[in-house]
């Protein structure tokens, strides 16, 4: 059995403040002192940069911890806010999908339940979905999916499925089809990024189903 990953504590208002590496040393600086202040945090790097700012901007919040390292993080970047990300929902053969504002999570569209159907259908059919909406707003915005598989599809104009047709997702199949045909019949502005959920959390259009 693997071992749990340890965790690294600030302790803002305590006995003694400051950062440590178990549980059983930060209980020592909090236990008995009136209003301590403190959190845990995933590597010591995040807990670094916590301790020297103020405990308002953590203490009560669910903030997404990153496990890269400062130097990872900003090869990688931030994310563009003024974009569209996209993501599919799979429970047994049932699919759907949607698209949100990222900087705001806005639903801009959603599609499904198909039944019949495969999560890396459904993040091929999100991505084009996306393209064609901000062709109707005659925007350039980039789009974010987490799925290696779809943007690979959508970059060969066609989606490698090996899923087989069946009366009960014909119109599925439809939609595919219909998709691929857009691809190649259009032009589109709109880059296809890969959202770095290691980097930047959930994608934004994630179900919220893990």
């Amino acid at each position: 059995m693997a071992k749990p990953k340890p965790k690294y504590y600030v302790v803002w208002r305590g006995k003694e403040p400051g950062i440590f590496d178990s549980w059983d040393k930060c209980k020592k600086q909090i236990e008995g002192f009136t209003g301590a202040q403190y959190k845990s945090f995933k590597t010591k790097e995040a807990a670094t940069r916590a301790y020297s700012k103020s405990p308002k901007d953590f203490i009560g919040k669910d903030s997404f911890e990153s496990e890269l390292t400062p130097e990872q993080l900003s090869k990688i970047g931030k994310p563009i806010l003024e974009s569209v990300s996209v993501d599919a929902a799979f429970d047994g053969d049932v699919m759907e999908y949607k698209g949100v504002y990222t900087k705001t999570k806005q639903e801009l569209f959603k599609l499904g339940p198909f039944e019949g159907a495969t999560n890396n259908i459904g993040e091929f059919l999100a991505i084009v979905h996306a393209f064609g909406y901000l062709q109707k707003q005659k925007s350039a915005a980039p789009v974010y999916s987490d799925s290696l598989t779809a943007i690979s599809w959508v970059k060969h104009q066609h989606a490698k499925t090996k899923l087989t047709a069946t009366r009960e997702n014909q119109s599925l199949f439809f939609l595919i089809e219909r998709a691929e045909k857009w691809l190649r019949s259009n032009k589109y502005p709109n880059k296809l990024l890969k959202w770095e959920t290691k980097a930047w959390g959930e994608n934004p259009a994630d179900f919220g189903r893990k």
